[in-house]
């Protein structure tokens, strides 16, 4: 696959390309919702604004933390994230940390605020994922065309992963499909009336925590700790969290027909 669109007078990336419109995609998602639960347009624009200019930061940082050896002999790839390199543990994490003192400084609910964004979250890391095909990267291990052709994908997904002589299993596409099996449940858990708030964050963190856990078994490209693949360690925490969030929200309140407290 061709990681870059040449136009003549300017070339893309189509890595960049992706996460433009999965950011754009969620933000959309996340903006219609907001606006049905009563929250301000301009507050849900300016959290999006500062969350996914520090979530894309944030994810950088954290890849570049785990290839340390590399960009401290190589400081300027720092800034080719255009190339890969995002971590989205990263990304989550400073996206909550910046959603955090943001709901708290203008004194809206985090949990109701995150239930908002999930949605489009997660939907926004079905899209992302097709950027890591075209950069052939995020994939599993070595494999066979005749195990690819056994599970029925696209041809030109397996096309794509023929990489330098060999074949790979595409763990990436993989992630996209589970993540978009995961959109599809929040869309319809939102819709029930016995909702209450922090559950739909609940269900994200344990859903994703879950995929990544898994996937990441196969990927031959993981952060790693020592001996283990940081990405499940953070996995591990995000489905407790998740399951600690479930229960509290028990005692939450519920949403009405709206989607507003009641």
């Amino acid at each position: 696959m061709n990681p870059i669109i040449d136009l003549g007078f300017i070339s893309i990336h189509v890595y960049s390309l992706f996460l433009f419109v999965a950011m754009i995609c969620g933000s959309f998602l996340a903006i219609r919702e907001a606006k049905k639960q009563g929250i301000e347009e301009d507050f849900i624009i300016n959290l999006l604004f500062y969350a996914i200019i520090f979530g894309i930061i944030g994810a950088r940082i954290y890849f570049v933390m785990f290839h340390f050896d590399y960009y401290s002999s190589n400081p300027l790839d720092i800034f080719k994230v255009w190339e890969g390199g995002l971590a989205i543990h990263g990304g989550i994490i400073a996206a909550i940390i910046t959603i955090y003192i943001y709901c708290h400084k203008y004194k809206v609910e985090l949990l109701k605020t995150l239930d908002i964004l999930v949605v489009g979250l997660i939907i926004a890391q079905a899209i992302g994922r097709w950027g890591n095909f075209f950069n052939s990267e995020a994939h599993g291990p070595e494999t066979t065309l005749a195990y690819l052709t056994s599970l029925h994908l696209p041809q030109f997904i397996i096309d794509g992963m023929y990489i330098n002589g060999s074949y790979y299993i595409p763990t990436f596409f993989f992630e996209s499909v589970f993540c978009l099996i995961g959109f599809i449940i929040l869309i319809i858990l939102r819709k029930n009336k016995n909702l209450k708030i922090g559950q739909l964050t609940s269900f994200y963190l344990i859903w994703y925590g879950l995929i990544r856990f898994f996937i990441e078994s196969f990927r031959t490209d993981s952060l790693m700790l020592f001996s283990f693949k940081i990405a499940q360690i953070v996995s591990i925490i995000m489905i407790i969290i998740g399951i600690i969030v479930l229960i509290k929200s028990k005692k939450n309140n519920f949403y009405n027909k709206e989607g507003n407290n009641v």
